[in-house]
Formats: C-alpha cells, sequence, structure tokens
C-alpha cells in the first residue's frame, strides 16, 4: 500500500481501502457538475 495514494479505514467489522487519486477525480467531476448546475439554475430564473 502506498500511504500517500490510499487510505485504509476500520468501521466496526468493516474494512476499507480508498484509493485517494479516484476519490479526488470523483470530487472534481462533482464540483464541474455542480457549478453547471448552478449556471443552469441562474439561466432559467432569469428566464421567466
Amino acid at each position: 500500500m502506498e500511504s500517500e495514494r490510499e487510505k485504509l479505514i476500520l468501521d466496526g467489522n468493516a474494512f476499507y481501502e480508498i484509493d485517494l487519486d479516484c476519490q479526488k477525480e470523483k470530487e472534481q467531476k462533482r464540483q464541474k457538475r455542480s457549478v453547471y448546475d448552478n449556471r443552469k439554475n441562474r439561466e432559467q430564473k432569469y428566464q421567466k
């Protein structure tokens, strides 16, 4: 395991291994989608 790229989480009896690169990529996609949704909502608000 590379400590910079992965994170281990113990939750009760569950054991998770998180890929931090993948997590960062997902967060960037979420932010882009959020910006697009906000712009779309503003455009719809002013068109009414």
